[in-house]
């Protein structure tokens, strides 16, 4: 009985385990650079490289907010980098939008 119950509680506890490890959310990003932003990556910080533009023909303008979904990753550690009309960049490294938005400002350029 004992053997049936510590197995049925390592089940238990091996599903919680890996249910509470992903995440499925989503990060507001919002641009206050004054200048339009053209190309948003955002990229799990395991991921070691930028994924593609999140923001495809579309563009962020000055002032504006975009919402990003974000399913099925093992963490909320994010790293976030908007590239500007101009080329320039700002770069957020390992932010957890789980608790956080991102703001980009020219205090944020790279």
């Amino acid at each position: 009985m004992i053997k049936k119950a510590l197995a049925l509680f390592a089940v238990l506890f091996f599903f919680s385990g890996t249910a509470s490890a992903e995440f499925d959310g989503y990060v507001k990003v919002t641009n206050k650079t004054g200048y339009d932003i053209y190309y948003l990556y955002v990229s799990h910080e395991d991921e070691g490289e930028w994924g593609d533009d999140v923001l495809e023909k579309d563009v962020l303008r000055n002032g504006q907010t975009v919402r990003v979904d974000l399913r099925n990753y093992d963490s909320a550690r994010f790293d976030i980098r908007a590239k500007d009309e101009d080329g320039d960049t700002y770069t957020v490294w390992g932010l957890n939008v789980a608790r956080h938005d991102v703001v980009f400002t020219l205090d944020d350029m790279d």
